[in-house]
């Protein structure tokens, strides 16, 4: 038998809360074995609720989650045994050491101690020296780490990272990413939901976007980033205008900084002819420039756009 390229699939999975607030509508998704995957979306858009059905927390109102092939409802033991989960909020106990806290967690999943496999963990995410320490006494940024570590003690295919980053400073998150991909490396598949969109960036091979209960958009990074990334081109103008001057209105130019800019929009497939187009009609009609630049549509333009259009 072929190995199975998709590690989780998502199958029409609706979930109705009794209040009546339908948190997820008809969800499709398969998430690829050993990728990086990030789930974006606003607060309320069902991610948490997504993550807790695929880890079998909560239950769905229809249909089914494949888990490494093992229905997370019907077979929800040996689904949840292939699951590691690092929530949002850090749930440890305070007088625990870390050593501990991460040697129990493997038990819970009933296997056999490990002390190598603990030591390994503890030492790949910085927390070597922090073994012994009570977890009152560690920062947050160690506490999320100490997650991690619990995620992963039962050597688990697939991990989810719910908000791994919230609330913590640039360089651990950097530190973390680092983490993340070493994980990636090893083997497992990654699942992460962030808000910080410059982490799906860095991070992601694919994106899915979630919106209103419902998946409005999964596409490769770079991909997402070629097809919606627009570019612009931004001319500083030697004289300033007062208006974009006629026969110019068909490469939709736009002025900015009180008329001392223009702006051209482009796709970042269209670009070479259009740009040299708008330059030479420009010359045309006298308007000379002392300086132009490019960029690019960043991820969370993106993202905003996509989910404002849906509103």
């Amino acid at each position: 038998m072929a190995v199975m390229q998709n590690i989780i699939s998502v199958e029409h999975l609706s979930k109705v809360y009794a209040s009546g607030f339908e948190a997820l509508k008809d969800v499709n998704l398969d998430i690829r074995r050993g990728e990086i995957f990030a789930l974006l979306g606003p607060n309320g858009a069902g991610k948490t609720t997504l993550i807790s059905i695929i880890c079998g927390l909560v239950n769905p109102s229809s249909g089914r989650v494949l888990a490494d092939g093992h229905d997370v409802v019907a077979e929800y033991k040996a689904a949840r045994a292939r699951i590691g989960l690092v929530p949002q909020e850090l749930t440890t106990d305070a007088f625990e050491s870390v050593w501990a806290t991460v040697t129990f967690s493997r038990g819970l999943f009933g296997k056999p101690a490990n002390p190598a496999h603990i030591e390994k963990i503890l030492r790949d995410l910085s927390l070597w020296d922090k073994k012994d320490a009570k977890l009152r006494t560690l920062s947050g940024g160690m506490k999320r780490r100490v997650m991690i570590a619990k995620a992963l003690s039962h050597e688990p295919q697939i991990l989810f990272l719910d908000e791994p980053t919230a609330g913590v400073d640039v360089e651990l998150r950097r530190d973390m990413w680092d983490v993340v991909r070493a994980l990636r490396a090893s083997g497992v598949t990654i699942i992460l939901t962030t808000h910080y969109i410059e982490e799906a960036e860095e991070m992601a091979d694919r994106i899915g976007v979630i919106h209103r209960g419902q998946i409005i958009l999964v596409e490769e990074k770079a991909e997402l980033m070629r097809k919606l990334g627009k570019k612009q081109l931004t001319l500083q103008l030697q004289e300033p205008l007062a208006g974009v001057p006629d026969g110019l209105d068909a490469y939709g130019l736009e002025l900015g900084a009180d008329g001392n800019e223009l702006v051209y929009s482009y796709d970042a497939d269209a670009e070479q002819k259009g740009i040299a187009d708008v330059l030479r009609a420009l010359g045309a009609a006298g308007i000379h420039y002392k300086d132009l630049q490019t960029s690019q549509r960043s991820l969370e333009e993106i993202f905003v756009s996509l989910v404002s259009e849906r509103t």
